[in-house]
């Protein structure tokens, strides 16, 4: 009977290394190309969506059907009984990226749907156990189901929300230098928002999701500044301080490639703070790993020899 050798052993693990290693240089590459695909086909969605929004608005420019003023009505409604708790919503749904003009009604439903499914769901595992609870018990896992059900969507949201904005923060100032060198060069605006947004979508997918979409609305919108201004909306932070500065420069005549240029020199500048100040911040925080991890280790390492040849020496004088 064949037996496996030492020799196999090492081949089979020598082989099952280099696949890794292959997989490991190959999958980056083909992320990169998902990233990139991915990209497109969202900017030709929003390309087809406000083609098709532009030539509907041209055929029923004078004749809309019932169906569309009901929709539109309906919207209004919606929009009427949310108020500014509605607003709210949209607001930061899409600083999480999620663009749906349905998913501000989802949200709402999750925070009134969730509590009572949690609610239902401990109330089933505290009858089906063992031994009774109290009052005050049952009370508080009640309230603790219909809190965390109500929040849980806020939190998630605001959780992705905080993660996008940390890879818009790290990545818009290179995407900003970027565009104030096309702009110098004499490409416009639009085509410049679209280059960048190309060069950009293997390592940001997120900014290149959005320049992709300001270009595209600002090649098929009649309002430039509507554009812009739906871009701050959706990015926030620096994308916000970088829409009003070319609806600035728009609206009073200055020129572009300065306000960009002012911009990308204040961004640089935020960018060096924030690197600086986490700078500071990080001794305190290595100070209590290093005396939890370190030290021990460190005394070990000394006095354990020591504590040794002592042991030692006691037997041996015994």
């Amino acid at each position: 009977m064949f037996g496996i050798t030492s020799e196999v052993m090492i081949v089979v693990f020598s082989a099952i290394a280099a696949a890794l290693s292959f997989g490991a240089f190959v999958f980056p590459i083909l992320q990169r190309g998902e990233k990139k695909d991915h990209y497109k086909n969202v900017i030709e969605k929003k390309k087809k969506a406000l083609f098709q929004t532009a030539r509907e608005d041209l055929e029923n420019k004078s004749d809309k059907s019932l169906s569309a003023k009901e929709s539109v009505a309906t919207f209004f409604k919606v929009q009427q009984l949310a108020g500014d708790f509605g607003e709210k919503i949209r607001k930061s749904l899409l600083l999480a990226g999620i663009r749906d003009p349905k998913a501000p009604l989802v949200f709402m439903g999750m925070q009134i749907g969730l509590p009572i499914v949690l609610v239902l769901f401990s109330m089933m595992v505290m009858s089906g156990g063992e031994e009774e609870l109290s009052n005050g018990v049952q009370f508080f896992v009640i309230m603790g189901a219909i809190l965390s059900g109500f929040f849980l969507p806020k939190i998630i949201i605001k959780n992705k929300a905080d993660k996008r904005q940390q890879d818009l923060a790290f990545t818009f100032p290179d995407a900003l230098d970027m565009m104030l060198i096309c702009v110098q060069g004499g490409i416009g605006l639009e085509q410049t928002v679209e280059r960048v947004a190309d060069e950009v979508s293997e390592h940001s997918p997120v900014l290149a999701e959005e320049l992709g979409i300001l270009s595209a609305e600002m090649a098929m919108l009649n309002d430039r500044r509507m554009a812009l201004a739906d871009f701050g909306r959706r990015v926030g932070g620096f994308g916000k301080s970088f829409a009003t500065a070319l609806i600035q420069a728009e609206q009073y005549g200055t020129s572009v490639s300065q306000a960009l240029k002012v911009m990308a020199i204040e961004l640089r500048d935020i960018r060096m703070g924030n690197a600086e100040q986490k700078a500071a911040s990080l001794p305190p925080k290595l100070t209590v790993p290093m005396i939890i991890f370190f030290l021990p280790a460190l005394f070990i390492i000394i006095l354990g020899p020591a504590g040794i040849e002592a042991s030692n020496a006691g037997v041996g004088n015994n």
